[in-house]
Parts: C-alpha cells; sequence; structure tokens
C-alpha cells in the first residue's frame, strides 16, 4: 500500500544506490507517468509536459551514450574517471524517465496571450518542476529510489535520433531509477523559523 502523502514526501530524497530492481510490475511505473501527466498542474491548462519511459536495453544506452558523450569532453582521465562511477551508477539501474517541454505549446501560447508571452517560458519549468517532483515522490512511495539529473543539453541529439521525439520537445532532466541497496545520505534542515511567517 501506497504512503500517505506527507509520508511520501519524506521518503523522496535523492537515492544514488540503486539497482536494476523494481518493487511494482512496468504496467504500474507506467500508470505513475500517465496519471502524473494527467493531475499535475500547468498553467493555462497548457499540458506542455512530455515523459519517456525507458527500461531494459534503452536504459542502458542512454547512460551509456551520456558516459561517451562526457568522455570526449573530460578535462582529465582522472576527473573523468569520477564522473564515469556516477554514470555507472545510474546505469545499474531498473529505469529512467525522461522529462521534456513541448516549446510548440508554449509557442503557440505566446503567440495567443502577448501580455503574457515574456513570463510563459518560466511558467513552463514551474509546470516542470511539479511533475519532476510527482513522478519522484510517486517512485519513492512505491518503493524505490530516484534522483534528478540534468545532461541536457549535452545527450538532446541523442535522445532526439534514438527517441523520433519531435525537435519542439526540450529535455530537460533524466530521473534513474530502481530499488535502493543503500540509503540517502544525511539531510540538514534550515530553521523553518526563518523560512516561514504567518501575518493575520
Amino acid at each position: 500500500m501506497a504512503a500517505d502523502f506527507f509520508d511520501a514526501l519524506k521518503l523522496r530524497r535523492s537515492i544514488y544506490g540503486i539497482t536494476k530492481k523494481a518493487s511494482v510490475p512496468d504496467e504500474r511505473i507506467e500508470s505513475i507517468l500517465k496519471d502524473a501527466l494527467l493531475h499535475t498542474p500547468s498553467a493555462y491548462n497548457s499540458q506542455s509536459a512530455r515523459l519517456i519511459l525507458l527500461l531494459g536495453k534503452s536504459h542502458d544506452e542512454l547512460w551509456d551514450a551520456v558516459k561517451d558523450t562526457l568522455a570526449k569532453i573530460a578535462v582529465s582521465p582522472e576527473a573523468f574517471a569520477r564522473t564515469e562511477k556516477k554514470i555507472d551508477g545510474f546505469k545499474a539501474g531498473y529505469g529512467t524517465v525522461l522529462f521534456f517541454e513541448d516549446q510548440a505549446v508554449i509557442q503557440k501560447l505566446q503567440d495567443e496571450n502577448p501580455l503574457y508571452k515574456d513570463v510563459f517560458p518560466g511558467w513552463s519549468l514551474n509546470s516542470a518542476g511539479m511533475i519532476q517532483f510527482v513522478v519522484w515522490t510517486s517512485l519513492a512511495a512505491e518503493g524505490m529510489g530516484a534522483s534528478l539529473q540534468h545532461y541536457n543539453p549535452l545527450i538532446d541529439e541523442w535522445v532526439q535520433k534514438k527517441t523520433g521525439v519531435p525537435a519542439a520537445w526540450r529535455l530537460l532532466a533524466q530521473m534513474p531509477f530502481g530499488v535502493a541497496n543503500a540509503p540517502a545520505g544525511d539531510k540538514s534542515f534550515l530553521p523553518v523559523e526563518e523560512r516561514f511567517k504567518v501575518f493575520s
């Protein structure tokens, strides 16, 4: 049974030790992503978020492509060795969710609402952050660890060729996930009193 909302919120951490195991069937993972797309809010109900789920060979190929891309621009063998270890950790996971925002949708809203044209890109990123949070928290509630990565735009061309997505789909983040084999690290919290005010 899934955790309640705030229990799930507390479970959602950056988990880097993940395995090629899932705690739920693929169909459940797909259902989570579809529900996130349907029920995460967006400005003007634009529904500009786009998701791709990579499993199995496709998941492995993504992280091989990330590694190959970064190897070509590495500043030193030592630096790349640390990067390679990190990427291998993502590849060790069960799957990856790719998060996009459809720029054609945003451009249409800008054209139709010129008074707000300058703020639609920011609102799009607000929506993107929400759907990333929804997916991440939902995976945590189902017993899986995940982290949010940003190897775009370095891998944009590879992703476009691999998936055939429209050029208007802007890649924003990658979320490798799987059953955790290591806990999240310690997390410190600033005093809530410094971050929260009430006026009445």
